[in-house]
């Protein structure tokens, strides 16, 4: 066999292995996305349910104020009503 012949069959030998390899990282990644992506079942996860900072709930400030009697005329005027405050 002359040198070509020893080169074409290593190369062959290369890409069956990279072929190999990729294949084997193809099945990991695979086996890990199904692993990590699970459907949740409820009561499963746990859940903090707090708000940071509940204070900032008691008081409405007066542009949140507005905003929410606007939205009131809005949704009565939708209905065919009159809102008076």
């Amino acid at each position: 066999m002359d040198t070509e012949t020893y080169g074409i069959i290593g190369m062959l030998g290369i890409t069956a292995i990279l072929l190999w390899y990729i294949m084997r990282l193809r099945k990991d990644n695979i086996s890990d996305s199904i692993e990590k992506n699970q459907p949740h079942i409820a009561g499963d996860d746990v859940l903090g349910g707090s708000a940071i900072n509940p204070e900032q709930f008691d008081e409405p400030d007066e542009e949140t104020l507005d905003m929410l009697g606007d939205l009131l005329e809005e949704a009565a005027e939708a209905q065919g009503l009159t809102y008076e405050e």
